[in-house]
């Protein structure tokens, strides 16, 4: 059997069929692995307590804690404590693509997604879907009760990539359908247009919104390891492009690169989070950035 933390490898996580046993199994390894991280000493809960303030009421100082500690502190209200989040799920048809690795896109952002949805359910923190392509597909609100989990869990194990990409115009929408602050979690390949896309993330930080842009792409797309003459195909609109892959490497992977520093660099200036992945890498980064943003809420 492999150990808890080897759950967080994509090659691992793929002989896990069940969906809710793989978001289960990623929360475990990642939760295994805190002890190495930066956020050691933190519990699972990530801390419930605040430093007391002038204008607290000292009926709220927890006595406990301060005599294992010698400070002030209180214990958080519901309401500091919980985060309301949504899982902003991209299905268009280019999310289907795989070359070498087990899990396609898909499959890897909904299996982050399914993890990330765990750890908030369990934390009693609100938390809902959206699953779109050219539009939005399904619409889940967030809740914080344990009910909710299997019903995002039912949402997402259907959920069939297919259509174009309209990302920018389903965030619109979905800013006009939210009205409290919320955590945006944005699950994508980002294969489109990058103007609209950035306009939009700005429309949402404008609105209040905590934003985290996931990118994630195949691992083939990410290192481009072809050899020779290469047929590659749009699958959102058929074409296809016979190229020497010798010839287009350096060029291919300057556009990539270029693509993810247009990114990066647009979410830091709004103030959203900006997460590169490929279909490779481990689960707990991605997990750990979830992590981060939410001990910054507070």
């Amino acid at each position: 059997m492999p150990t808890a933390e080897q759950y967080l490898r994509p090659e691992v996580i793929r002989t896990v069929a069940r969906l809710d046993l793989r978001a289960r199994f990623i929360v475990e390894g990642f939760l295994s692995g805190l002890h190495a991280s930066p956020f050691h000493g933190f519990s699972v809960e990530f801390s419930e307590h605040r430093r007391y303030t002038q204008g607290d009421d000292p009926k709220d100082i927890d006595w406990l804690v301060y005599a294992k500690t010698d400070r002030y502190y209180i214990k958080k209200y519901q309401a500091e404590t919980n985060i309301t989040g949504y899982l902003l799920m991209d299905l268009s048809a280019s999310m289907a693509y795989t070359y070498r690795q087990e899990l396609t896109k898909l499959d890897y952002a909904i299996s982050l997604g399914a993890a990330l949805a765990y750890l908030m359910v369990h934390q009693q923190d609100p938390v809902g879907l959206v699953t779109f392509d050219e539009k939005i597909r399904h619409s889940l609100p967030a809740r914080s009760k344990r009910s909710q989990l299997p019903n995002i869990l039912s949402l997402l194990a259907k959920a069939q990539p297919g259509g174009e990409t309209e990302i920018a115009r389903n965030l619109r929408q979905f800013a006009s359908m939210v009205k409290h602050r919320s955590l945006l979690m944005i699950f994508s390949d980002l294969l489109t247009d990058s103007g609209p896309v950035i306009d939009a993330l700005r429309m949402l930080r404008f609105a209040g919104h905590d934003v985290i842009v996931f990118h994630i792409l195949d691992e083939a797309e990410a290192t481009f390891p072809f050899d020779g003459m290469v047929d590659l195909q749009d699958p959102e609109t058929d074409q296809n492009l016979i190229v020497d892959a010798e010839g287009i490497k350096t060029d291919y992977l300057d556009a990539v690169r270029d693509l993810r520093e247009t990114y990066k660099k647009a979410c830091f200036s709004a103030g959203a989070d900006y997460v590169p992945l490929d279909t490779s890498m481990r689960f707990d980064k991605a997990l750990l950035e979830y992590l981060s943003q939410r001990r910054a809420r507070f």
